[in-house]
């Protein structure tokens, strides 16, 4: 290669570095470098907000290239349960990092988590880690950049008996009662209330739903209503058995009324005791049927937060045979070439050492080790990791590449031609002191 290429490639990466930082670290068979993104996620089961870090993790090694995002809270606000429900409900995370440069398209990492039995407001814990992966068949620098982040819920099936919960509230005149063991009411206890016009209300998210009370004799009658419209024509009779004859005795956890099939959403529930005689509230039963989608209404969107960066992975093909010789002769260059018009987006120097140059980017990928002559040999991937320049002007100078240059790459047409502007100046001045001694007289 020609000095002049070899010179103009020097200053490329000069340019070219000023304009970003570049930390590079190089593992035989196998890259690894992170990044850490923030997120700030609404909607669904963020309710006011919260705050992700998801760090960034690209693995290439032969054939695959795979990303892992680990996930974590920022702080003390957590993704929240929206209703009660069996153990089995899952928080699923998916994200989409966007691949460039020798693969294009994307890859979507996803992960979940399964969650214990939930009461509303209970946090959800979050996935250990997300990842996807794909098959990698060429050879090149891949660009791994973070964009967007959905969070899904999805409910577990089953049934859950609500009782004593702040999250039913009552109006009216009610008081806890704990009961006999032989009654065997739900959990021991019970509310009741000989108020007329008393309510109890559950809000709740699911797809049915009960209301579980006593029969015994001389209860009043109930009205239930459900999202703000009375649905029982008529009444419902706790005093009363299934029959319509009046009761003689107690029956406990008594499924007094249910409700028919409901859409998933929120849901509210309202028993009010008609007349000023007893009436009686065990529990409420909420009924979670089976959900195979995550619905739409629990899903949280993920903002990012800032400019994270990218994480460039150089995977190299096989290193070229080279007869490189260090006693190369001076440059055999036809003097009319034009030095500029060997300017490419990618040049090779000597010893298999190959530096793309893009737009505010540098990759260099380490030479090849071993003699002149090189047999083919595949090298492993490099991790580049990018940061965005800390100064608003681009500096003069090269890179510090901590390396002497090579005694072969002298820049001799420099020297000589420096040589030959300090001899003419000497000369011209000795020249100026004859002429001015002849001028004086001559000179000895």
């Amino acid at each position: 290669m020609s000095r002049w290429r070899k010179a103009l490639i020097a200053a490329s990466v000069g340019m070219a570095a000023s304009a970003a930082y570049v930390v590079t670290s190089s593992i035989p068979g196998e890259a690894q470098a992170s990044l850490v993104a923030d997120y700030h996620c609404t909607g669904g089961i963020a309710g006011g907000g919260v705050d992700l870090e998801a760090r960034m993790t690209p693995q290439v090694e032969a054939g695959t290239m795979n990303v892992r995002w680990d996930m974590s809270y920022k702080n003390v606000k957590q993704f929240g349960s929206p209703g009660f429900f069996v153990p089995g409900s899952s928080l699923n995370l998916e994200g989409v990092v966007d691949i460039s440069g020798a693969w294009l398209g994307q890859l979507r990492p996803r992960g979940g988590q399964e969650q214990d039995e939930l009461v509303p407001g209970d946090y959800l814990d979050l996935p250990e880690g997300l990842s996807d992966s794909a098959s990698l068949t060429r050879s090149g620098t891949i660009r791994f950049k973070p964009t967007t982040l959905t969070v899904r819920f999805t409910p577990a099936e089953g049934e859950v008996m609500v009782n004593n919960n702040r999250q039913v509230t009552y109006a009216g005149a009610w008081t806890h009662e704990y009961t006999a063991p032989e009654y065997s009411d739900f959990l021991h206890d019970v509310q009741k209330t000989s108020e007329q016009g008393a309510v109890a209300k559950l809000e709740f998210f699911g797809t049915k739903v009960a209301y579980i009370g006593r029969r015994a004799p001389n209860l009043g009658p109930i009205r239930v209503i459900l999202d703000g419209e009375a649905v029982t024509d008529p009444l419902v009779e706790p005093g009363l058995d299934r029959s319509g004859n009046a009761m003689t005795g107690t029956e406990t956890e008594e499924v007094l009324w249910e409700s028919p099939q409901l859409e998933y959403k929120k849901h509210t529930i309202e028993v009010v005791n008609t007349e000023a005689k007893d009436a009686y509230l065990d529990a409420f039963q909420v009924i979670t049927g089976d959900i195979p989608e995550p619905p739409a209404l629990n899903q949280a969107v993920c903002a990012l937060q800032g400019d994270p960066g990218a994480i460039d992975i150089t995977v190299p093909g096989a290193t070229p045979t080279q007869t490189d010789d260090p006693t190369d002769e001076p440059p055999t260059d036809n003097p009319t070439d034009n030095p500029t018009s060997t300017s490419t987006a990618t040049n090779t120097a000597p010893q298999g050492n190959t530096t793309t140059i893009g737009p505010g980017n540098v990759i260099v990928v380490p030479r090849a080790t071993g003699s002149g002559s090189a047999t083919p040999k595949a090298t492993g991937p490099t991790a580049t990791r990018y940061y965005k320049a800390q100064i608003p002007q681009t500096p003069k100078g090269g890179v510090d590449s901590g390396e002497a240059p090579d005694p072969g790459d002298q820049p001799y047409g420099l020297m000589t031609s420096g040589a030959a502007l300090v001899m003419g100046s000497a000369g011209g001045g000795l020249l100026l002191r004859r002429r001015r001694a002849a001028h004086a007289g001559g000179a000895k």
